[in-house]
């Protein structure tokens, strides 16, 4: 049974060891951090710089064994009506064992019990079809948007894909 919390320094040692090549590494961050490999201090001095706004938050997902997940809570805009989830991640031993989904339930679940907000959205790349099918299986559905977000990672244009579950 997993668990949340709100993330803790010292997470970031675990959170970076389950990044083991740069394809996930971009997968996870795009163009957020500007070199790889990343370190438990570069994660902590990332999530530094926004430790006093109240509208972006990391999480951490543990169970009895310790830290397997991670992921962020940011409202996008100032009506605080949406949440948005970014970074999500589970220790790469511990996939396909139905943890990236029970995560992302309790995330949603959170959203919208104690935040009270009426939409969680998040973007995932157009590669990442493994989480793709883990945020389809928790009730996501991708949107059509005016604009397609993409990134430039390893020297390649990815696009992502908007998606949003609504109370």
């Amino acid at each position: 049974m997993i668990k949340l919390r709100p993330y803790k320094n010292c997470d970031a040692q675990y959170i970076v060891s389950w990044i083991t090549d740069e394809y996930a590494f971009r997968q996870w961050s795009a163009d957020r951090y500007n070199h790889y490999p990343i370190t438990a201090s570069d994660m902590n001095l990332y999530y530094e710089k926004d430790k006093d706004n109240a509208n972006i938050w990391g999480m951490t997902a543990f169970d009895e064994t310790g830290v397997i997940g991670h992921f962020t809570m940011r409202f996008p805009n100032d009506d605080q009506d949406e949440l948005r989830l970014g970074f999500v991640i589970v220790d790469n031993l511990q996939r396909k064992k139905g943890y990236g989904k029970e995560m992302v339930s309790l995330a949603v679940q959170y959203a919208f019990e104690f935040i009270k907000v009426q939409k969680v959205s998040l973007g995932v790349f157009q590669n990442n079809i493994a989480a793709i099918r883990c945020y389809e299986s928790c009730g996501f559905k991708e949107i059509t948007t005016d604009q397609v977000e993409s990134y430039l990672c390893m020297g390649e244009r990815w696009n992502c894909i908007e998606m949003a579950l609504k109370k």
